[in-house]
């Protein structure tokens, strides 16, 4: 048993730390009290509204400035499909031939047999195949471009999800803090209780009270958290930076009942990437045969009148000019082996897409089933003995059987596991989202807002 500090051993403490014997009980209760009350009202703005998931996403959807530009690309690719389909533009000529070099204009004369006005129209008519097969690679661009877009709406879903997870962590964490404020002041309590009759030194209250203070510095650093999250996920629904976000509704964990294999097969035959790249081999395939026709030549027709004055009848032409493709082998030949390069390189990025689909998969439900079992190690395992440990270790320090350090040390560990277990909550709601995002099978929780909380 500590004996109680005499008068004249506490002079030299008096200039670090005011005595404690000065305080009541009471009043530094009361003081802590006013503390609390403060950091909680000062965060009350933050927590004035529920903020609820799937109104987010909706609007994420509507606003994003990333879907809002594929939507425009896929307009603009759509616009060149006629385009492609289309003539190219007829030419219009118009011109005089003179008759002689003394005069000027000798047209009318009537010894100036050759002077004319000329006007002619030409048009120029690709090889019969050509127009079409330009219409469908611009079709099939297209297409991919819209198939590009649903995958993008899916990871900014996935995005939106995350974001929302690690704000409702933030939440919960602050939550945490003041839990533990409540213990750390259990503790803080006993050390007084011990030190005003002599059983305990100073030193044990003062570390009570410099663990509960670094406590509120971690409540400061995640209320910095909560608003640089808030600022990511204003960006990603479409807000302002600054726009107002409440604090996330409470949630239950989803339900997530797929097989693996079952997921990758699904990944492979759904996820909208691997469509827009069976669009681009589509695309590539149409340029093959595109390239060939190249090989073709191209009609242009002519027809040209000539008006040669009073005293002479008019006259007109009709002809007809084609390309003479003769430099077919450092061109269109070359053509077709550039585009059968794309080809092969389109269906590479097949094959590694749907690789890296399969590994998405399978490392994110590992994820997914490690977190889980994880939270229920934690729930029904740590936790509940940590917490024994942590009211044991208080009782016996209230005794004098165990010393300061020790409470502190099992109520440490508490802050920890509770920590861990909300974070692999958070990891495993996120990986379940980044699955739905790959797969696009939905979780059966995955409309829900609210639940019960663990």
């Amino acid at each position: 048993m500590h004996n109680k500090p005499e008068v004249g051993s506490q002079k030299s403490e008096v200039r670090i730390i005011p005595l404690l014997s000065h305080f009541s009980k009471e009043v530094l209760r009361g003081i802590y009290v006013l503390l609390t009350a403060y950091c909680l009202l000062s965060i009350t703005p933050a927590f004035a509204e529920e903020l609820k998931l799937q109104p987010l996403i909706d609007e994420a959807l509507e606003n994003n400035h990333d879907i809002l530009m594929s939507g425009y690309g896929i307009s603009a690719a759509e616009f060149r499909i006629p385009q492609a389909e289309s003539l190219p533009d007829p030419m219009l000529m118009l011109g005089y031939q003179n008759d002689g070099t003394r005069d000027l204009y000798t047209f009318g004369d009537e010894m100036a047999s050759d002077s004319m006005w000329m006007f002619s129209v030409s048009q120029m008519f690709p090889y019969p195949g050509k127009r079409s097969l330009k219409g469908e690679m611009a079709r099939r661009d297209a297409e991919g471009l819209a198939a590009s877009a649903d995958a993008i709406r899916l990871k900014v879903a996935s995005t939106v999800k995350a974001l929302y997870y690690d704000l409702f962590l933030a939440h919960k964490n602050i939550d945490l803090v003041h839990e533990m404020s409540a213990l750390f002041s259990r503790i803080e309590d006993a050390a007084l209780s011990r030190y005003s009759t002599g059983m305990a030194p100073q030193q044990e209250v003062l570390m009570a009270q410099t663990e509960k203070y670094m406590l509120l510095e971690k409540e400061e650093m995640l209320k910095q958290n909560i608003q640089a999250g808030e600022a990511m996920l204003n960006s990603v629904v479409g807000r302002d930076a600054n726009s107002p976000l409440g604090r996330p509704a409470e949630m239950s964990p989803s339900s997530y009942d797929h097989n693996m294999d079952e997921l990758i097969r699904t990944a492979i035959k759904n996820y909208p990437e691997i469509q827009a790249k069976e669009k681009m081999i589509s695309s590539a395939e149409t340029k093959v045969r595109m390239a060939k026709k190249e090989y073709y030549p191209d009609f242009t027709v002519n027809a040209g009148y000539f008006a040669k004055g009073p005293d002479f009848p008019d006259m007109w032409s009709l002809a007809a000019t084609i390309n003479i493709p003769i430099f077919y082998k450092s061109k269109q030949m070359q053509a077709v082996n550039e585009a059968g390069a794309s080809l092969s390189e389109a269906e590479h990025e097949l094959l590694a897409m749907q690789s890296m689909l399969s590994s998405g998969v399978r490392d994110n439900y590992s994820m997914f089933r490690t977190s889980e079992r994880l939270m229920d190690l934690y729930k029904n395992g740590l936790i509940p003995k940590i917490y024994q440990d942590f009211e044991s270790a208080l009782a016996g320090y209230v005794t004098g059987r165990v010393e300061a350090i020790t409470v502190l040390t099992r109520l440490k560990s508490v802050i920890d596991y509770e920590t861990l277990y909300w974070k692999q909550f958070v990891e495993r709601e996120k990986a379940i989202a980044r699955l739905e995002a790959i797969t696009t099978v939905k979780s059966s929780g995955t409309d829900r807002d609210e639940g019960q909380g663990e």
